[in-house]
């Protein structure tokens, strides 16, 4: 990862007061926080908290760019965050996870087991009251830039809502070298993940569609950069308007787009993936359960096929189908 980096100077007032509730926000924040007293939320206590903990009533988040996912847009976002083994980076309170795991819960089949969320955040005050909106997850408390990625697997899917633009950060992502926070999220994400979907701000998409009559291609010299550093192109999801929820954020009323992008098919990805077949293969089997001595005797079987090679350059002989019809097709 690139060097640690100085804090930006706090400029604007909100980056050292806490946010100013209005009444009817500082109470539902109140009941809120007495359901976290409880052992067990019930789903309807879970999405309560979700829209009501208020993450600037008792912690300066301005400097932090914490401002959580609201529901309705976390909702539609779960649209686009499929497949399997899923990591929220910067997870807040788990407005995302909670969302993608619920709408996963829903889709499975009988036999499918639980969709596997991991969460990671570095406010242990936001993992705390995480743990009670979705105690289905893995909750590690940590920062994104500070973290043994590989002690934890590989992900098929990685998601966030990281803070935008030039949050302070104690680090840098492994390629990336601007100043906007979520691109060196993302470029975190492609090398542990196969996929990633995540909430950016408006100008940091290589589009606009959010808020706009129509679909247009728009590239900062800040998003060039960056796909010119990682290889990572980003692209719009299934055509979420998120202006539709922007006046539904606390404090803020952010321009933000879902983008998406296939780390799996990148090129320094599919080198990796393609170094050790007999690795994969074998790491496979073992899951499967199957004995050492089996797994040998189907790599020699392979092994034994390839060499023996298939020619491409002789044309296939079409066997006749009429061949031993003999005399009964003649007499018709």
């Amino acid at each position: 990862m690139a060097k640690a980096m100085r804090a930006a100077p706090i400029i604007n007032e909100r980056d050292i007061t806490m946010a100013k509730l209005t009444k009817a926000e500082a109470k539902a924040h109140a009941e809120a926080v007495e359901l976290l007293k409880k052992d067990a939320l019930t789903y309807d206590e879970r999405v309560f908290v979700l829209d009501n903990w208020h993450e600037g009533a008792s912690h300066i988040n301005g400097s932090a760019g914490a401002f959580f996912t609201p529901s309705g847009l976390a909702g539609d976002f779960a649209i686009d965050a499929y497949g399997g083994r899923t990591v929220d980076l910067c997870a807040g309170i788990g407005a995302l996870a909670f969302h993608v795991f619920w709408r996963a819960h829903y889709a499975r089949g009988r036999d499918e087991p639980q969709k596997e969320i991991v969460c990671i955040e570095r406010n242990p005050a936001y993992v705390e009251v995480g743990r009670k909106v979705l105690p289905e997850a893995r909750w590690i408390c940590a920062d994104v830039f500070d973290l043994d990625f590989p002690s934890l697997g590989h992900f098929g899917c990685a998601i966030g809502n990281p803070p935008f633009g030039a949050t302070p950060r104690i680090a840098g992502g492994p390629r990336y070298t601007g100043r906007s926070f979520e691109f060196h999220v993302i470029d975190i994400a492609s090398d542990i993940a196969d996929y990633g979907a995540f909430i950016i701000p408006q100008s940091s998409a290589p589009f606009q569609y959010s808020g706009v009559q129509c679909y247009r291609e728009r590239k900062s010299a800040d998003y060039l950069k960056f796909a010119e550093q990682t290889g990572i192109h980003l692209e719009a999801g299934c055509g979420v308007d998120c202006a539709y929820h922007r006046d539904a954020w606390k404090g803020i009323a952010p321009n933000v787009e879902i983008v998406c992008a296939n780390f799996e098919e990148m090129p320094r990805n599919k080198a990796q993936s393609s170094a050790g077949p007999e690795a994969e293969l074998r790491a496979l089997w073992s899951e499967k359960g199957v004995p050492v001595e089996r797994q040998d005797a189907m790599i020699a079987e392979i092994e034994a096929k390839a060499k023996a090679g298939i020619r491409f350059d002789e044309r296939p002989v079409q066997p006749d189908l009429f061949a031993n019809l003999g005399s009964v097709a003649s007499k018709r």
